[in-house]
């Protein structure tokens, strides 16, 4: 067991429930916190995510905790897919990512579905590409939502995350620590109304394995090869698998 495993953002529940409930609540104001607490730098991670990916030319992908869609809809702007499903526990943010692709025209490329990411409706090798945006910090059971996502991929296919880190270097370390313990949650809290969700966030960001730890974590979970890229000092980091 990992330690954001057990970290919870509420009291009550199953972490799985209470994490649906967590996004549930945040979902209206997400998108504007997400961007404005990383000052839109996400914006450019995920493009770099998706870059990835773009010499394998996937046809079929599936993005997991798609959340409002962002990494959805920006890799069938990028990659021009035949089909991009995203799944994600929480409805109330894909109501909204439903309406992103709607605007936007996508709806042909882009569908959503409510999914355990534990317990992967599809049949096994049915993907091209798996893509991930901020989400796998909160699986009750990181080994067993790595391990679905390389069931559902195709033999050769890949699978590119994009997550937050704390960066290993001073001052940028020291920095971090101070943002995401004072204004991260404060500005969530006051924002989205929920005062147990940004320091949620920032308690799950210093728990979770990464680098070098979770390169051994994707291959343990039946990847064959698997690299990591740490971007904008250490804040996030990059990780593409190979089944």
């Amino acid at each position: 067991m990992y330690k954001q495993e057990e970290i919870k953002p509420y009291h009550e529940g199953e972490k799985a429930q209470q994490v649906e409930q967590m996004f549930d609540n945040i979902a209206p104001t997400y998108d504007a916190l997400n961007h404005r607490l990383s000052w839109d730098i996400d914006k450019g991670w995920r493009k770099k995510a998706i870059k990835q990916l773009a010499p394998f030319a996937p046809q079929t992908m599936l993005d997991i905790a798609t959340g409002t869609g962002d990494f959805a809809i920006l890799s069938a702007q990028m990659l021009h897919p035949r089909k991009l499903i995203g799944a994600d526990i929480s409805e109330g943010m894909m109501e909204i990512g439903r309406k992103k692709v709607n605007i936007l025209g996508l709806q042909d490329t882009i569908s959503f579905a409510k999914e355990d990411c534990l317990h992967l409706s599809f049949e096994d090798n049915t993907f091209d590409a798996v893509t991930a945006a901020f989400g796998i910090r909160n699986f009750a059971d990181l080994d067993k939502g790595l391990s679905e996502m390389c069931r559902v991929l195709k033999p050769g296919g890949h699978l590119s995350i994009v997550e937050l880190t704390t960066p290993v270097s001073f001052p940028m370390k020291q920095l971090f620590h101070i943002y995401s313990h004072t204004v991260l949650p404060v500005y969530g809290r006051l924002i989205s109304k929920d005062t147990s969700a940004y320091s949620y966030l920032t308690k799950t960001i210093e728990a979770f394995p990464q680098g070098e730890r979770m390169q051994q974590i994707l291959c343990q979970a039946g990847f064959k090869e698997a690299t990591f890229k740490r971007l904008t000092f250490g804040i996030c980091t990059m990780y593409f698998a190979t089944k």
